[in-house]
C-alpha cells in the first residue's frame, strides 16, 4: 500500500512540475497602436490564445503611439493604418517591415434629427471640414441630397485629437480631392485643424458624434454599426455614390500591391470602390534579434503574424472589415519569410 502511494505522490508531482513548466513557457507578446482595428484585433488575439497558448496584450493608443513604441522597443509589434514616413523609418534604426492584416473603410457619420440618409460629395467634403460651409441647410449640401429634409443647424466638425492612421487615410483623401485642403492642411497622422473639436481614439469620435447635435466626423465603419450611428454615402473618382461596406473596400484594393506593401488606396479608380478606404499594417523589425529579444520570443511573433493574414482573415467580414486580397496575402508572405533572428530565417522559405 506504502508503494502504491508513493508511485500516486511522484506520479503528481510530477505533472505539476510539467505544468508549471508548460505555465512558464507561455509567452505575452506586446502591442500597440491603431484603434481602427481593434475590434478585429480582440477577436483575433482571443482565438490565437485559445488555440495556440500564445497571449497579446494590445493597447489600442492610436497609430502614432503605435510607431512610437515600436522605434522605442517597448512593444514587439506595432499597428498602424498609415505606413511609416521615410523619417519614421530612419529613426527606426533597422529595417522595418509593414504587415498588412486587412482593409478598411473611413465613414462620414453624423447626428441629425431623424438620421436621414445622406449623400456627399468629395468637394462638399472638404468644404465641411475646411470650415466654408457651416450650416447643415446649405444649399451645396441639398444639391446632392434631393427630397431629404435638412434643419437650419450649425455644423460641428468632430475629428482625433491624437495620432491617428484614421486621420491620416481621412485626410490622405482629402488632399487627393481638393487643392485647397491639400495647401492649408496636407496629410498626417496629426493635423492642425482648421474647425472642430478633437477626441481620443475612434470611440471618443463615434461617442463626441453621438452627444453633439448637427456634428459630422471621420470614424472606422465597424464603429459606427456597432454604435447605431448613421454614415453617409461618398461619390467616388467614377462619380458613383458608394455605401461603405466590406464589398465596396474590396473593390478598392483592385490595384496593384508594390513588394513593401506601403500604398494608399484613397480616391480609387476602382469604378465601385469605396473611396476613403485604407490597409491596416503590423509593422515589425525585419532582424528580432534586438534588446536582447529571445529567439522563442521571435519566433512566437513571425507565427502569429503568418496566422494573422491565413487562417486569422476568417474573423474580418463578421467585423466589418475587409480581408487582404491574393496580391496583398501573397507580398505578405514573401515578406514574413525575411523576418530573421541573427540573420537566420524564421520562417522556412
Amino acid at each position: 500500500m506504502k508503494k502504491v502511494w508513493i508511485g500516486f505522490a511522484l506520479t503528481v508531482s510530477m505533472f505539476v512540475v510539467q505544468a508549471c513548466s508548460s505555465a512558464q513557457k507561455t509567452t505575452t507578446l506586446l502591442g500597440a497602436g491603431s484603434t481602427f482595428v481593434y475590434p478585429l484585433f480582440s477577436k483575433m488575439f482571443s482565438e490565437y490564445q485559445s488555440s495556440h497558448g500564445t497571449k497579446v496584450n494590445y493597447q489600442a493608443i492610436g497609430s502614432g503611439g503605435g510607431i512610437r513604441q515600436l522605434i522605442n522597443h517597448t512593444v514587439d509589434f506595432g499597428a498602424t493604418d498609415a505606413f511609416m514616413s521615410d523619417e519614421e523609418l530612419q529613426q527606426a534604426g533597422g529595417a522595418i517591415l509593414h504587415i498588412p492584416i486587412c482593409l478598411g473603410a473611413v465613414v462620414l457619420s453624423y447626428n441629425l434629427p431623424q438620421a436621414p440618409p445622406l449623400r456627399l460629395t468629395p468637394e462638399v467634403i472638404a468644404d465641411i471640414f475646411l470650415g466654408n460651409i457651416t450650416n447643415w441647410s446649405d444649399p451645396r449640401i441639398a444639391e446632392v441630397n434631393p427630397g431629404i429634409f435638412l434643419p437650419d443647424l450649425e455644423i460641428t466638425v468632430i475629428h482625433r485629437s491624437d495620432g491617428s492612421g484614421t486621420t491620416y487615410i481621412f485626410s490622405d483623401y482629402l488632399s487627393k480631392v481638393s487643392p485647397e485642403w491639400a495647401k492649408r492642411v496636407g496629410r498626417g497622422k496629426s493635423l492642425n485643424w482648421p474647425v472642430g473639436l478633437g477626441a481620443k481614439g475612434n470611440p471618443g469620435v463615434a461617442g463626441l458624434i453621438q452627444q453633439t447635435p448637427g456634428a459630422i466626423g471621420y470614424i472606422e465603419l465597424t464603429y459606427a454599426l456597432q454604435m447605431g450611428i448613421p454614415f453617409a454615402t461618398v461619390q467616388n473618382a467614377s462619380g458613383k455614390f458608394i455605401h461603405p461596406s466590406v464589398q465596396s473596400v474590396s473593390k478598392a484594393a483592385e490595384i496593384p500591391i508594390p513588394p513593401d506593401t506601403r500604398v494608399s488606396l484613397t480616391n480609387t479608380d476602382a469604378p465601385d470602390g469605396y473611396p476613403i478606404s485604407g490597409f491596416t499594417w503590423v509593422i515589425v523589425y525585419q532582424e528580432q534579434s534586438y534588446g536582447g529579444r529571445s529567439k522563442a520570443r521571435a519566433e512566437a511573433l513571425a507565427q502569429l503574424l503568418w496566422w494573422m493574414i491565413h487562417e486569422g482573415q476568417s474573423y474580418t467580414q463578421p467585423l466589418n472589415y475587409a480581408p487582404l486580397p491574393e496580391s496583398a496575402v501573397k507580398a505578405a508572405e514573401t515578406l514574413l519569410r525575411s523576418l530573421t533572428y541573427q540573420g537566420q530565417p524564421l520562417l522556412p522559405g
